[in-house]
């Protein structure tokens, strides 16, 4: 039997396959429930003790010789059949180029914006601790705020959770950064809400910080009306309304005007005219203590939008669910240049 599994060997040596099916056969031939190693390990058993151990270290020797072999032409077929007809040097059509999420384009016209007028970009993790998220926001364990964020906590631990808005982030900034800071924090946020046309538990931010001396709500809303003629036209009207968050004192949500002439604005806006884009305001003190800034020295602003409003305004799309589907379709409106 030695002699066998070593002729089979020489065989296996000398084996040249001409094509892909060629291949295939041999391996069923080989490797097959049926093939010869199958057939060698059934014959395995009859062999006295004495014989085994070098038989057996033959038998292995041929079947590796075998998977050796059918790796080292795989590739060649594979390469042979791409390149047999196909022109290399022929010119690339661009006529079929992919296309950016419109969350991705709107996420950069939005930087862009603010780049502009000297705001630089900070990052952070979207699994986040309850200081960064909350408490150091001016949200203690017992504020009843608490209540107007359902949120995604890890593995039921209260303190380790996904990040409900990318105000986070701020704090980590202000945490390692001395003022004078200008800075833009986009990023993926959660909450525990119902899926709908309206509202997903997944979706964008974009948030902004300014803390510097002598920083006023003029300033805050003369970076928004910027913000918003650069966005949507140079026409465009803003009016800020007070509102309230914790985390800022006065708080403010901005509209734009989008009127009523057409069915899909008096719809949108409710009749008035007026759509809400993103919430603002004066960052309050406790805030700046908090993450180790003199709130007596230093004020400053913040604000903060969802780009998926944004970009249902802008492309007048009315389901959000849309942007999560991967719908070709819907995708292939937006272009890639």
């Amino acid at each position: 039997m030695l002699e066998k599994v070593r002729k089979l060997a020489e065989k296996v040596n000398k084996y040249t396959p001409k094509s892909e099916e060629d291949l295939n056969r041999f391996r069923v031939e080989y490797l097959g429930r049926r093939g010869v190693l199958n057939g060698l390990f059934s014959s395995f058993k009859r062999v006295p003790n004495e014989q085994k151990k070098e038989l057996g270290s033959s038998i292995n020797n041929l079947k590796n010789l075998v998977q050796k072999k059918i790796e080292s032409y795989k590739d060649f077929f594979e390469e042979e059949e791409i390149g047999g007809d196909v022109d290399l040097s022929k010119p690339v059509s661009l006529n079929n180029l992919g296309s950016r999420h419109p969350i991705s384009l709107v996420r950069s016209e939005i930087l862009d914006i603010f780049n502009r007028i000297g705001f630089t970009i900070s990052e952070g993790p979207e699994i986040e601790d309850d200081w960064h998220n909350f408490s150091a926001l001016n949200l203690p364990e017992e504020h009843p705020a608490r209540d107007m964020q359902d949120t995604f906590f890890i593995q039921t631990n209260p303190d380790i959770l996904l990040r409900t808005h990318t105000s986070s982030v701020q704090v980590r900034h202000m945490e390692n950064t001395s003022p004078p800071i200008r800075t833009l924090s986009p990023g993926r946020v959660y909450r525990n809400e119902a899926v709908s046309a309206r509202a997903h538990c997944i979706f964008h931010q974009v948030e902004g910080l300014y803390i510097d001396e002598k920083v006023s709500f003029a300033d805050l809303k003369q970076a928004l009306l910027y913000f918003a003629k650069e966005m949507f036209g140079e026409k465009t009207k803003i009016r800020l309304r007070p509102s309230y968050f914790p985390f800022t004192e006065p708080s403010a949500e901005v509209d734009i005007y989008l009127g009523t002439n057409s069915d899909s604005d008096y719809r949108i806006t409710k009749g008035t005219g007026w759509l809400e884009i993103l919430g603002c305001g004066m960052v309050d003190p406790n805030v700046l203590e908090n993450c180790g800034i003199d709130p007596k020295k230093y004020s400053g602003y913040a604000f903060g939008m969802g780009i998926e409003r944004i970009a249902m305004l802008k492309y007048g799309v009315k389901d959000l669910r849309l942007f999560f589907e991967n719908d070709i379709r819907f995708l292939k409106q937006f272009s890639s240049l």
